[in-house]
């Protein structure tokens, strides 16, 4: 997927990606304007999203995968992609030997390019729509909120399954929501459809932890959805020009 390359570096230490390249992706092709993914934030994390996006482009498409996002990737550290092994853990660890993601395939593999490619944006897409569309309405529902001035959301983990790997127009439609909510974190469950055209093949499951909850904050919240939209239409007036 060679439209990766504008997000990543190679060499022969491994992969790496910059708070610049890491924030550019998470804005430009996830839309996903979560503070922890701008470049000048002094707690920035390369996007989940992102790394998703490069396991697909290194082992493909499987009838079953699963992310297990265990510790959060700093910028400028470099990544190790170890070799695909069928039916067993793969682990990317980064220049420290610590494991940033763990993946689970089993299955048969699609390698095709353009499936890919599609995947991974359509997913990267609707992944990076958690706040406000998805989260907001939940909050809401169980009357808390994260902190407005340190709004922490953390990717945790996300399977995808398939029933069949041949798709030309894929689509994600969301379905079940539920959150979770233990004292001050917030376990938030998305289930999702994958759709080719009108029909469905495949299902998936992402797993959200929302750090620092209080009490909900209807002002507050408007507050934070009106930034987003001013950050949103910055950077198409920047894209734009």
């Amino acid at each position: 997927m060679m439209f990766l390359e504008n997000y990543i570096s190679r060499s022969a230490q491994g992969i790496s990606i910059s708070a610049k390249q890491g924030s550019r992706f998470a804005k430009q092709i996830a839309y996903d304007f979560n503070p922890i993914h701008d470049e000048d934030s002094k707690r920035f994390c390369v996007p989940g999203d992102l790394l998703f996006a490069l396991c697909l482009q290194r082992y493909g498409i499987s009838e079953s995968m699963h992310f297990q996002f265990a510790e959060l990737l700093k910028a400028d550290r470099f990544l190790h992609f170890p070799d695909d092994q069928e039916g067993k853990l793969i682990e990317l660890v980064n220049d420290r030997q610590k494991v940033v993601l763990r993946l689970d395939i089993t299955g048969e593999t699609h390698k095709t390019d353009q499936a890919i490619e599609q995947l991974a944006r359509i997913y990267v897409r609707f992944s990076g729509q958690n706040f406000p569309h998805i989260l907001v309405p939940l909050m809401r529902e169980q009357q808390v909120m994260f902190n407005p001035n340190r709004p922490l959301v953390i990717y945790e983990q996300m399977s995808l399954k398939f029933d069949r790997l041949e798709f030309t127009d894929l689509s994600i439609e969301l379905a079940e929501t539920q959150l979770e909510v233990q004292g001050k974190r917030g376990n938030a469950w998305l289930n999702f459809h994958l759709l080719d055209g009108q029909t469905q093949i495949g299902s998936g499951r992402k797993k959200l932890v929302l750090s620092g909850l209080r009490d909900y904050d209807e002002a507050a919240i408007q507050a934070l959805c009106d930034e987003q939209t001013a950050r949103q239409r910055a950077l198409s007036k920047e894209t734009a020009s």
